[in-house]
């Protein structure tokens, strides 16, 4: 029996689907209010066990019997410090219990979903990060890096009270997805021709089902407590933009954004929010990271887990397949 939490999000649902494929026993932890279109044919073929990684005791229900963990459910946001209590309830809390109940259960093995936004980041990032890289307060880091760094040192910390565990950093993940999330809305967006501008940075980007198999092999033969980053290239906004805009056949984005006037734009987007009570359009920590040009390295996971990694332009092809304008 595998456990996947996170099973109907983006990474996660292609995760479960690749699982079931191979022929595994997989149960889900899922809640109850849960969308399972990403799962499509395979929603059949696995158990589903009801409850949410904030609650201990639907965790641990859910790790009777298990041989494998996959942990994957987690809270994504780059709203700012509004959404801090959900993103440490969730990420930091729910992978404590997770990782708690794995090490109560026996488990032989869990893979920790983490991000390389959990590297940390600087305001002015040189080089290109790998494995080793320390964490380093910054106003870079956006909360939701901060509570994947948190969520990290709860794996750390089950590992050193006897769980064996291993850590995989997904960059910017592209693929089929569910309409309006994820960067499902940036292709959209560039549909509806509401892009006007490239950001100025760029970023890692892999294939989510690269990334899912990358999970799968850290399983298979990560070593314990190590980390490995799944990204396949690191582009600029836009190269991202360029690529996405060719394959679905519209016009790309007419002029780059420098970051003075990006944060500018932020800043006036909250204001506005405060007072329409609404979510601004973009945050000064959104505006922050998509100025920057952040790189990393994924030659640990392709020496050590034997990762490959398709071009982008292949998988901005699988968005539009998904997505025609």
């Amino acid at each position: 029996m595998v456990l996947v939490t996170g099973a109907t999000g983006f990474l996660g649902a292609t995760l479960v689907r690749r699982l079931v494929e191979q022929g595994e026993h997989v149960r889900i932890l899922r809640r109850s209010s849960s969308r399972l279109d990403l799962l499509g044919d395979v929603t059949g073929a696995v158990e589903h066990a009801e409850g949410d990684v904030t609650d201990w005791h639907a965790v641990r229900a859910a790790m009777e019997g298990v041989r494998q963990v996959y942990h994957a459910a987690a809270y994504v946001s780059f709203g700012g410090e509004g959404d801090r209590e959900a993103l440490t309830a969730v990420n930091v809390g729910g992978t404590a219990h997770v990782a708690d109940a794995a090490n109560e259960a026996g488990v032989e093995r869990l893979v920790h979903v983490s991000s390389v936004a959990a590297l940390g980041r600087t305001l002015h990032p040189r080089g290109v990060l790998d494995e080793t890289a320390e964490w380093t307060d910054s106003r870079a880091n956006t909360a939701y890096a901060v509570s994947k760094h948190e969520a990290e040192r709860e794996v750390h910390r089950a590992i050193a009270e006897g769980l064996d565990a291993v850590l995989v950093n997904p960059s910017l993940l592209f693929g089929p997805g569910r309409p309006g999330e994820n960067t499902m809305e940036i292709a959209e967006k560039l549909c509806r021709g509401t892009i006007p501008a490239y950001p100025a940075g760029g970023n890692g980007v892999v294939d989510v089902a690269d990334a899912a198999e990358g999970a799968i092999r850290a399983m298979a033969r990560g070593r314990t407590g190590e980390r490995y980053i799944l990204s396949g290239h690191n582009l600029r906004w836009t190269e991202i933009l360029d690529a996405l805009a060719e394959a679905l056949g519209v016009a790309p984005p007419r002029f780059t954004l420098p970051p003075g006037p990006a944060m500018a734009f932020a800043v006036a987007s909250e204001m506005l929010s405060a007072l329409t009570r609404t979510r601004p359009l973009i945050t000064r920590e959104t505006a922050r990271t998509a100025s920057a040009v952040h790189r990393y390295s994924n030659r640990k996971a392709v020496e050590e887990l034997g990762c490959t990694f398709r071009p982008f332009r292949e998988t901005a092809a699988r968005v539009a397949a998904a997505l025609p304008c």
